[in-house]
This record gives structure tokens, sequence and C-alpha cells, in this order.
């Protein structure tokens, strides 16, 4: 039962995968770019490499020959992670699915196309007068998105042609590795939006988490909560469509299915196949297993019989202010602590950014979602990163 896990990023979501690891006895190397990053403080070994460097990537798997390669971002060379599956290697959930959802052209072409997923419409763009054909096909407001991007960088709303100058350069600027292309997408005059966590099993039937609603800011999330009131309908809709794509692509382990749901339509928006930020509300204990556990048995061939939602919860971000600081200190946290049904998850990020997130307001309980979010949103807004 012992496995050797190679995890390809060690941010905050990485190192919650890797103590539900941990607890169920596997051994695990983590792997980013910088040193004392959230997972490797928690894995039994780490790595510093640049994960775009592909022979880098390479000499470290043949080091370790793990039995799992997890990916956990997106800035990674994962055209490379077809050939780790001819030579033996389990990348999670597969190469196909780890490939094509790190781009967002790939994932896109495969729900609108392949799939026929409703989705807004959109173009691609490899320059700034390809942008403005996209925003000439897509209408105003509409949204741009490097292909390769994570937590809402290099994203920005057009919402006049003297927007899309400013938007092609952040948009550039925001692209993680060095693909330099940007997907514009109308606008859809949603009612929310939603992430669908998805289990796939190795052996067992694909399950779906109760559906979890989310606020975003500067791309992004700074709440969440679980579970979204919504239609039975657009749910029913969401989870034909999460079971389709996550089929398509093949393997097991959790996915964070993004859908925009509108009075008349479900939308599919974007898919991760891994943890997913917004889930970080199951920490709470919303649910019997946390989205972590589910991931790791999943991946393990453990079979999950059943997600069962526990009680209402929701979770907001602690976010640093303006400046960079290394070796942050947390003030608050003990004040936090004294609420009733509140949990504190402090990353263990080794300096800050302005917005970057270091921690994460977990409160649960009988109350309505609204209520438990608002007042999460109020203790993390007393804990201060100094």
């Amino acid at each position: 039962m012992r496995k050797k896990i190679l995890l390809l990023g060690s941010g905050e979501l990485g190192k919650e995968f890797v103590i539900a690891c941990q607890r169920l006895g596997q051994y695990v190397v983590a792997v980013d770019s910088y040193p004392g990053a959230p997972a490797m403080q928690v894995a039994h070994e780490f790595e510093i490499i640049n994960m775009l460097d592909g022979e880098a990537l390479d000499e470290i798997v043949e080091k370790h020959q793990p039995d799992f390669i997890v990916p956990e971002i997106e800035a990674i060379r994962t055209e490379r992670f077809y050939n780790y599956e001819k030579q033996g290697y389990h990348v999670v959930p597969s190469a196909k699915a780890a490939n094509y959802t790190m781009n967002r052209k790939a994932i896109r072409d495969l729900a609108a196309t392949d799939l026929g997923l409703k989705t807004a419409p959109f173009a691609y763009a490899k320059s700034y007068d390809e942008l403005l054909k996209g925003v000439e096909y897509c209408g105003y407001p509409c949204v741009v998105k490097p292909l390769m991007s994570s937590s809402g960088k290099g994203q920005s709303v057009i919402r006049k042609k003297e927007d899309v100058e400013n938007a092609w350069n952040y948009a550039v600027e925001g692209s993680r590795g060095d693909l330099q292309e940007v997907i514009v997408e109308g606008f859809i005059d949603f009612d929310y939006e939603i992430t669908l966590l998805t289990v796939t099993q190795q052996n067992g039937k694909t399950l779906f988490c109760p559906p979890i609603g989310h606020r975003q800011e500067r791309g992004d999330y700074q709440e969440s909560w679980q579970p979204m009131s919504m239609d039975p309908v657009r749910l029913k809709e969401a989870e034909e469509m999460a079971g389709k794509i996550t089929k398509a692509l093949g393997g097991a382990g959790i996915w964070g299915v993004e859908f925009f749901i509108t009075k008349e339509a479900t939308y599919f928006s974007e898919l991760s196949p891994r943890p997913h930020d917004t889930g970080m509300v199951t920490l709470g204990k919303t649910q019997n297993l946390n989205e972590f556990e589910l991931h790791a048995r999943a991946i393990l061939g453990i079979p999950i019989p059943e997600v069962k939602l526990f009680r209402n919860g929701a979770s907001a971000v602690i976010l640093a202010k303006d400046k960079s600081l290394s070796e942050p200190v947390f003030v608050g946290v003990e004040k936090a602590l004294s609420e009733t049904d509140t949990d504190v998850r402090l990353f263990g990020k080794p300096s800050t950014r302005a917005y970057r997130r270091m921690g994460v307001i977990l409160k649960s309980g009988k109350e309505d979602v609204e209520t438990l979010t608002a007042e999460a949103k109020t203790i993390a807004s007393q804990v201060s990163v100094l």
C-alpha cells in the first residue's frame, strides 16, 4: 500500500494533499521552483527545479521513479507526461488530462467542439491585432485570459476598444510558461458561478460533491461556500457536463469543474484535474471527506462509496497587503480561533507579495451559507500579515 508520489507544485493545495497522503501511509516528494514551499514542509523529500525545463523534469522522474506523478500547478512541461506514461509511470489523473487542462485552448476545444458542451462564445489570439478581431467577434464586454495561467493572473475585462491594448499586455505579462497566446470570451450575464468537485474512481462510479459557490476578485477566489443553493435542473446539467468531460480525459482523481449558471442554462467554464482552491471550504468538515482526502483515495484506488454533506460551510482567504515581506508573521489568529465553529489554516509561505493568499478562515455550522460567509469574511479581515 505504500507508494511513492512525486508532487509537481508545492503550494497550499499541495500541502493539504501531502497531509492526506501521509495519513494513508504514502511517501511524498514535493517539487517546486523555490525552497520552503508549503508542501515541502510536510513531505518526506523535496526538489527545487524549474518544471518548465523538460530535461530537469526528466531527471527528477528518473531519480525518484515514482509510482504516481501528481501535478499541482499549470507551469509544467506537461507534454513530457505522454512519454512518462509510455515508460510505465502513472500520471494523475492521466497524461491527456494534465496536458489538456494546463492549456485553456486544448480544454475549450475539447469541451465546445468535440463534446458539444455549452460555453461562452470565444476566440484565440496570438497578437494584439488578432485580439482586436476576437473582441469584435465576442462583443463587449468580454474577458481576456492567457492560455496558461493560474489564480486569475493576466485576466481582465474589456468594456471598450480602448481597453484592448492594456488587456493584451496584461495577459501576456500574466501568462505562465512561454506560451504567448490568449483566449477572449464573450461575457455571460450569469446569476452565479460554481465549482463542482467531481471524483472519478479506478473501479467505482463518478461522484459529485455538493456544489460550491464562490466570489472572485482580481481573478482570484476570495470566499467560497458549500452548498450553493441552485435549481436542480441546472445542477443536473452541470453534473452531466462534468461527467462527460472527465470521462473524455480519463483517469482517477478529483476535478474542479467550473460553471456559469443563468436561469435558462448552464455554461462550462474551466476545469482543473486536481483539488481546487474554492474547495478549501471542505477543510471545514462540510462533507465526510475533504477534497484532498478524496483526491488521495481516488489516486490510490481506495473505494469511495459516497460523498455526504455534513454541514454548511464557508471559507474566506487571508491576504497579504501591498508590500513584499520575508518571514511574515500573523496577528489576530488567537482572536479568530476564539469564535465557535471556526478554524484557521496558515499556508506557511515563506514570503508575501501584494494580495498573495497566505491562509484561509473556515466557518461551519447550521446557519445559512450567506451568514457563514459573512462571518468568515469578517474574521479573515481581522487577521493581519506583518
